[in-house]
């Protein structure tokens, strides 16, 4: 949408910045948002859910001088509204045009893009372990990581490419030597930061039971087999293997109070089983997702909080703005964590969202076998994850 240069609009235009846009959300203020990229890109991905009103209207309609008044219908006027698009060139253009018609608007800078630069870190505040958990948060696309520190050192598990040097700087901040980069398993909705940070001396972490999938820099990295230990200060961080997402899908087990679960277990959903193998081998993966969550995750103490990779839209945080919750209060509210195997893979494999975004590239990326700059690794993930079960069928009612 954004690939030509739009006219510079003959009023000044006012901006937000999506670190201003993501504040008003935060204190819960109703936001009108006019997304003017198209149809198919707007229902693919977009900024949703409370407190947002999103309305598409595509800028090519606002592109002739006499704009149609059935397209100044569908455009609210009784209210600010925030124009929209993919990198900021659209919706400053469709922001004056807007303006010049008598609405009180602004435009996001640098649109989507700039939105999935935005990364929050937050202390989960109830894990109740040695040292400290801070959760890193991605609102663009739900990505959620975990940056683990005690007496000078620190880890950081399911790091992404494009934030490398934020981890850098926070050990920095906060004092602590960043010891360890450990990935949950080969992503498939963006690209992994374990190379990055080796790169920049941190010791890399690879889960073994993945490395068989075609891993080309096993051997640079440290393989983490199940029962495996690694310490941050006081803090153990133990390995335990949860194949079921993929077929190297690891869980972490922070200071006994924390597991991080991957893609393996959602504070609302768990994981899909076809990524790896595709629907041929989705049942079998399924069943070994049942046995991990059955053997492995449920059995971990009703205290002990689950934290997974990713997070959706519909998803309440918890009181310490974490998106985490306590393996017994999961066990209550996911239907799917009490059923059967049978009744569970059949849910599970009848009603699953579409793959994510350019997954087979990403995949490539994480395996090493294909080669990308920043800037590509960053275009690469834009878009939903889309990594979990439908989350409709499987939470609550």
């Amino acid at each position: 949408m954004d690939e030509f240069d739009f006219p510079t609009p003959d009023v000044p235009v006012d901006s937000v910045t999506p670190g201003e846009l993501k504040a008003r959300l935060d204190a819960a203020e109703a936001v009108t948002i006019l997304d003017v990229r198209m149809e198919n890109e707007y229902e693919e991905w977009r900024i949703d859910g409370d407190p947002v009103e999103s309305i598409n209207v595509p800028y090519f309609h606002f592109l002739d001088e006499d704009i149609d008044d059935d397209v100044l219908a569908r455009v609210p006027d009784d209210r600010e509204l925030t124009v929209l698009c993919a990198k900021g060139g659209a919706s400053e253009y469709v922001a004056g045009t807007l303006d010049e018609h008598g609405y009180e608007v602004d435009h996001l800078e640098e649109g989507m893009n700039g939105w999935a630069r935005i990364y929050e870190a937050v202390e989960v505040e109830r894990y109740d372990g040695p040292g400290t958990v801070l959760q890193y948060q991605r609102p663009s696309s739900g990505c959620l990581g975990y940056f683990v520190y005690d007496d000078g050192e620190a880890a950081v598990i399911d790091p992404l490419w494009a934030f490398t040097d934020r981890y850098l700087e926070d050990a920095n901040e906060l004092g602590v030597d960043l010891q360890y980069a450990i990935d949950t398993h080969v992503h498939a909705d963006h690209i992994s930061g374990l190379r990055t940070l080796a790169a920049e001396g941190v010791e890399g972490v690879v889960p073994e039971a993945a490395v068989d999938r075609g891993v080309t820099y096993a051997d640079e990295m440290l393989l983490a087999e199940d029962g495996d230990e690694f310490q941050v200060g006081d803090v153990t961080i133990e390995t335990v293997s949860t194949p079921g997402h993929t077929s190297g899908m690891t869980s972490y087990l922070i200071g006994d109070a924390l597991l991080a679960t991957g893609d393996g277990l959602f504070v609302e959903s768990v994981a899909r089983p076809d990524l790896e193998e595709g629907d041929d081998g989705a049942p079998e993966a399924a069943t070994q997702l049942y046995e991990s969550l059955q053997e492995r995750v449920l059995t971990q103490p009703d205290e002990v909080l689950i934290g997974g990779a990713h997070v959706s839209d519909a998803a309440d945080p918890a009181e310490d703005g974490t998106y985490t919750a306590p393996v017994g209060q999961l066990v209550e509210e996911m239907d799917a964590l009490t059923m059967d195997e049978d009744e569970f893979v059949e849910l599970l494999l009848s009603d699953m969202p579409p793959r994510p975004a350019n997954y087979e590239d990403i995949i490539a990326t994480n395996l090493g076998r294909h080669e990308v700059d920043d800037e590509e690794a960053f275009e690469l993930e834009l878009g939903p994850n889309n990594c979990a079960a439908s989350q409709e069928s499987l939470a609550g009612d």
